[in-house]
């Protein structure tokens, strides 16, 4: 069992998985029943004390459990709030123990299922974890490392996401290529250009002559589009950009942005909150638009919200239209959404990818005619748009779907039967 210590851990921020190597393969553990992915959400409930994981989080949360919902946290790594603490009922609590907890429940469920501590990790991170900024990306790197260290691993290395999809690409390699790994996840899209070799021609040579080309990445991610397409569609709906009484003034918009953004929806659940939008209630010209979002955040509804948003995303990935209900605000009151809609929500964060996968191919000093395999991997690589736009940069190459959630996972556990066995 000694060869099961080590595991690979992906914290996403919409979803997470562990892996362990099983007789010399990578495998993801089942963290919650049968599913080997967990989302990354926490519920701590102010009935029982206890806290809630994973789906297990967002049912409790949608069934109308008292308590407080918490999602998208690894989107505040190497920012200020992440030295900051919050209110989880009478207790405050710093947001890396949040985090901390979350990644307890995953090392612990897989623990359980191993009858063995793991002691040895390799986690992986964005490229960026902050955009332009070495400081604060170091900052959340050393964040997770300590993180990790009090849960008990005694080892803790680090591995780029799209690089571990790039080992997970390995394994289907039946040639050399030279590959691109798209990997759009909830909060960041990362990319590695690479020379890939076959893993049964390393294994036979022993000597792998892979070549990581370039990697870049941007805070562009699934959660960016689901904040867009709110803002677009439903936020004017409550207010936002409305008109106020004094001329030429609009409504400020912090608010809408603030419950559109996962990790930020709680925030509004305060008395200054409240009061600020009582008094520009007075002041604005549609008041009754204001009465809707004063509901919403009465009845703590945020979550509830972006979580239709995002299924509004999907749904129209495969449809035309959908529509959004918003009856829990205000009865028969819907926002109605068409594919449209959608791309014109995508189309900025997604040039701004493409703008990013240009700088990898300069980069690594490529066309992308010369790109022979495209690797996706993440789950906004489903959305047609998106994937669309992005292969079509490289045109002459193979599309290859890696699994959208456990590409990484899988990779960064061969990372660490590669580093620690």
């Amino acid at each position: 069992m000694s060869e099961q210590v080590c595991c690979g851990l992906d914290f996403g921020t919409s979803n997470s998985t562990l892996g362990l190597v099983n007789k010399g393969k990578a495998e993801l553990v089942a963290l919650e029943g049968d599913e080997v992915t967990i989302p990354s959400a926490l519920f701590f409930d102010f009935e029982d004390h206890g806290i809630h994981f994973g789906r297990d989080a967002i049912n409790t949360y949608l069934e109308g459990g008292e308590g407080r919902m918490m999602r998208a946290l690894k989107s505040i790594l190497g920012t200020s709030t992440m030295q900051e603490f919050t209110m989880v009922g009478s207790e405050r609590k710093p947001f890396t123990a949040v985090l901390a907890a979350f990644l307890r429940h995953m090392k612990t469920t897989a623990e359980s299922q191993l009858q063995q501590e793991l002691t040895k990790v390799v986690l992986g991170r964005p490229v960026f974890f902050v955009d332009h900024n070495p400081d604060a990306d170091r900052e959340a790197e050393e964040t997770m490392r300590s993180i990790a260290a009090d849960l008990g691993f005694k080892d803790v290395e680090f591995e780029y996401e799209p690089v571990a999809a790039a080992r997970d690409f390995q394994q289907q390699a039946t040639r050399e290529e030279i590959a691109l790994i798209i990997d759009i996840g909830g909060g960041t899209s990362d990319f590695t250009i690479l020379k890939v070799t076959p893993a049964n021609e390393t294994l036979q040579s022993g000597n792998s002559r892979d070549q990581i080309l370039a990697n870049t990445g941007v805070h562009v991610g699934g959660t960016d589009f689901d904040r867009w397409l709110s803002l677009a569609r439903v936020m004017p709906l409550m207010g936002y950009r409305s008109e106020m009484l004094k001329e030429g003034r609009l409504m400020p918009v912090g608010y809408y942005h603030d419950l559109a953004t996962w990790q930020k929806i709680n925030f509004l659940y305060d008395h200054k909150t409240h009061s600020e939008l009582r008094y520009l209630r007075k002041e604005a010209k549609e008041p009754h638009l204001l009465d809707r979002l004063i509901q919403l955040l009465d009845l703590r509804e945020g979550h509830k919200l972006a979580l239709s948003v995002e299924n509004s995303k999907v749904i129209l990935s495969d449809q035309e239209r959908t529509e959004l209900s918003l009856s829990f605000v205000e009865k028969g009151l819907a926002a109605i959404m068409t594919r449209e809609d959608l791309i014109d929500a995508l189309e900025d964060g997604t040039r701004r990818i493409r703008l990013t996968i240009a700088e990898a191919l300069n980069a690594a000093g490529l066309s992308g005619e010369e790109i022979t395999a495209v690797f996706l991997t993440g789950g906004s690589t489903k959305v047609p748009y998106i994937r669309e736009s992005l292969t079509s940069m490289a045109p002459h190459a193979t599309i290859i779907e890696g699994d959208a959630f456990g590409s990484v996972g899988i990779g960064l556990t061969l990372e660490a039967q590669k580093r620690f066995q």
